[in-house]
């Protein structure tokens, strides 16, 4: 590779990224710099440019820090080790591409029949909308029935319903997030508030043990919420504004925290009124 190197500050206004996010990169052992100037400024190479790319493609990828260092350190092996993994994560942002087309073209097709009148078509309406990418997931982790259940609930909610419940969503979301950002205690009043907002939310979808009353809810919900902590996908839901800029996960910790906390208080360990 080219022997030139480039300043942090080149680095981050090239890649839309902060010299602060660099800098943190550097520290966790993820991409130190190539060298550091008489002045002190970091300076990075080609190489680097590569590795920094493929970090920004696998958080793009819903991967935490932790698992990317884990990914990137088991290869080592020069250019073309790099340029085979990147076309695997080129594969995965095509496939992506291609359901936002999908989904880009229902939208526009909907647009242009609302505009002219015409008669609507549901078979196009949601293509690229997919819920059910989550089916075997759902059915290795709650079975089968759990996955049927949840589905048929889904199906059957009236557009109001949907759309409500996903206001619900947002809410818990935009209140969690608020007391993560405030340094709230998860102990406290306003946090175990939240926690029992969530878990009644929890509660109300069927097919999950939340939903039902025999289940050992407390086991679910404490494992729940520690996917929060170890799963990208979840995590990104209780972001803080510094969880994104640093790729920290303190926002899904303080949930996982404050819904152990309800969990053990309130939750039964077993069936109903054991």
């Amino acid at each position: 590779m080219s022997g030139r190197d480039w300043s942090i500050q080149d680095i981050a206004r090239l890649a839309g990224t902060t010299s602060r996010t660099l800098r943190h990169y550097d520290e966790i052992g993820l991409l130190p710099p190539t060298r550091i100037a008489a002045n002190g400024y970091r300076h990075y190479d080609a190489e680097a440019l590569v590795r920094l790319q493929r970090i920004l493609l696998l958080r793009e990828l819903g991967l935490g820090l932790a698992a990317i260092a884990e990914l990137l350190g088991a290869d080592q092996s020069g250019d073309a080790s790099a340029a085979s993994a990147l076309e695997t994560h080129l594969g995965l942002l095509r496939a992506e591409q291609t359901r936002l087309a999908r989904q880009i073209a229902s939208v526009q097709n909907t647009i242009a029949s609302l505009r002219k009148g015409g008669a609507l078509m549901p078979e196009s309406m949601f293509d690229g909308f997919d819920h059910t990418r989550y089916k075997d997931e759902v059915e290795t982790r709650w079975g089968t029935e759990a996955y049927a259940d949840g589905d048929r609930w889904w199906r059957e909610l009236s557009e109001d319903d949907r759309a409500a419940w996903k206001q619900r969503v947002v809410d818990l979301g935009a209140a969690w997030i608020a007391l993560a950002e405030d340094g709230a205690d998860p102990a406290s009043a306003e946090a175990q508030d939240v926690a029992r907002r969530h878990v009644a939310w929890l509660t109300g979808v069927p097919g999950t043990p939340a939903h039902d009353p025999g289940a050992d809810r407390r086991a679910y919900v404490t494992g729940l919420a520690e996917m929060y902590v170890a799963d990208p996908r979840f995590g990104a839901n209780y972001a803080t504004a510094a969880d994104r800029e640093n790729g920290t996960t303190t926002g899904a910790i303080f949930v996982r925290d404050a819904l152990r906390i309800y969990a053990e208080a309130n939750l039964s360990d077993a069936v109903a009124g054991r």
